[in-house]
């Protein structure tokens, strides 16, 4: 009977001291920290990784944990500062520096800091111009960064890092931007056109003046292209004429004109001129030389750069007195 009385005892004492330790003994992972309250109030040793003694009863354990924490924010809507709506979402990475502010300051570290980052990308949105948010992101992320980690020093919160995912555009901010960079590119391709057509120009010019002293090499040239073009099969053959020819035969036929203009005159004023004769008879006339147009073997073949100038006129003669005028007397006399 006493022997039953004593292992019903011990059976308690066993039963009350494994309660007790279940009630005072916790265990905290490596990645987490414990923040211990007893009667309400937190201790300010906060404990570490291993296993954990607590007062039963007395105190509480709070774990907290330490990692680094991925928190996506939702994309927001707004409008740009050069008036341009667009739709932005991000993500937030951030860690508990301080478990103890992270339990007492702040009801819910995870809702506040996803509440203060949309409304900070929000803001950081009106502030910056579509192109920083395309191209440009480095500087509005560490903005987006800074305006997030004000409000988070206080609740114990570090935060690591804030990248914008993406961007979102209307359907015509996309056209009017494709728009754009095709205009840029077909800009780009004017300017390297004109400057391969100056380039070419200037080599052009160099020929030109290398042909110019060489007139025959101009001939060459024309026969060398003939015969690129009768190369193709086709049965046209394109024949190009050299300016300069129709502008010799041009400056050509103008001289003889002019040539036999002022020989006409010359005839006119020729026969309104009496001069006597050498008897004493009638007026003798003073022919007038005519300029005859050379014939197109001829012209064809001088140099198309050799302009030749107009054929002097003969100087007008004294009109001679016959044998019987003064000079005939004084040589009788």
């Amino acid at each position: 009977m006493v022997v039953d009385v004593v292992i019903a005892v011990v059976v308690v004492v066993l039963m009350l001291t494994a309660v007790v330790a279940g009630l005072s003994l916790r265990v905290v992972q490596q990645f987490q920290q414990g923040v211990v309250f007893r009667f309400g109030r937190v201790r300010d040793e906060v404990r570490g990784p291993g296993l954990v003694a607590l007062m039963p009863v007395a105190d509480k354990l709070r774990r907290v944990n330490v990692q680094i924490v991925t928190l996506p924010i939702p994309a927001q809507e707004g409008i740009t500062r050069d008036n341009v709506t667009v739709r932005v979402d991000a993500v937030v990475y951030f860690r508990v520096e301080d478990p103890v502010k992270a339990i007492i300051n702040v009801q819910d570290y995870n809702f506040a800091i996803s509440q203060v980052a949309q409304t900070s990308l929000r803001s950081i949105i009106g502030k910056s111009e579509l192109d920083d948010l395309l191209a440009n992101r480095e500087p509005i992320n560490q903005g987006l960064e800074l305006m997030i980690d004000s409000p988070a020093l206080g609740w114990g919160i570090e935060i690591d890092r804030v990248e914008i995912k993406d961007v979102a555009l209307p359907e015509s901010m996309k056209r009017s931007m494709s728009r754009q960079a095709e205009a840029e590119r077909e800009r780009r391709a004017r300017i390297i056109t004109a400057d391969g057509e100056y380039q070419a120009s200037a080599r052009l010019s160099e020929a030109a003046a290398v042909m110019s002293a060489t007139p025959a090499a101009l001939q060459l040239r024309l026969l060398q292209t003939v015969v690129e073009v009768a190369a193709e099969k086709n049965s046209t053959l394109v024949l190009p004429f050299p300016v300069e020819l129709l502008r010799f035969l041009d400056s050509a036929a103008e001289t003889h004109r002019r040539a036999a203009g002022e020989a006409a005159g010359a005839g006119e004023a020729g026969e309104r001129a009496e001069v006597p004769g050498p008897e004493g008879g009638a007026p003798s006339v003073r022919a007038a030389e005519v300029h005859e147009i050379p014939p197109l073997e001829e012209v064809l073949e001088k140099s198309p750069f050799d302009v030749p100038s107009a054929p002097p006129l003969d100087p007008p003669t004294a009109p001679t007195e016959g044998p019987e005028g003064e000079g005939g007397r004084g040589a009788a006399a």
